[in-house]
């Protein structure tokens, strides 16, 4: 009698860690689904790496590189007499840094030197917000494909990364990240 009451206390410990098993499981995956469900995404949550992506707006944050958008991919090259990207891209971030400006004046200087896709982005930013004051050294560039690449500079509060695009055979910036020092 001892004995069959062990296998039946036994047995009914198996079923309550199989039952806690699955209601553990069941939890998970729900955590899971609700998260895909909030970032708007059906891909898996890891998936092999990509290649780079064409543009991404980020600003100010204290954990550096907060976010991508991105925009169409570039297939094209500059033109023969085109301004340097690396010309450009001070250009752009000598106008992406006055913070004296209003934001109208603000986005008219950055207008020659970005895409309309970044253009659209950077609509309702307020100067005030840039992460940033002055350029400390100089510029690295890197080549990331034909018509693109990445400039990037030191800033007196970590690093100023524009990534330059060739649409109609001139460069542009196409998306603007801070990283924080």
């Amino acid at each position: 009698m001892r004995r069959a009451l062990q296998l039946i206390a036994t047995s009914a410990m198996r079923s309550r860690r199989l039952w806690a098993a699955a209601a553990l499981t069941v939890v998970v995956l729900g955590i899971v689904g609700v998260a895909r469900a909030m970032s708007g995404s059906s891909e898996p949550l890891v998936s092999a790496p990509r290649a780079p992506i064409a543009a991404s707006v980020s600003m100010a944050s204290d954990a550096g590189d907060d976010g991508v958008a991105t925009t169409a991919e570039p297939s094209v090259t500059p033109s023969a007499g085109a301004q340097a990207a690396e010309a450009v891209a001070k250009d752009f971030a000598m106008a992406w840094l006055d913070r004296t400006a209003t934001p109208d004046e603000w986005l008219a200087g950055l207008l020659p030197h970005a895409t309309p896709a970044l253009m659209a982005k950077l609509q309702g930013v307020d100067p005030l917000g840039v992460p940033a004051n002055r350029l400390t050294g100089t510029p690295a560039v890197v080549p990331r494909g034909q018509g693109y690449l990445e400039v990037s500079f030191p800033v007196d509060s970590g690093t100023l990364r524009l990534r330059m695009v060739a649409p109609e055979g001139r460069w542009l910036v196409d998306g603007v990240d801070w990283e924080r020092a």
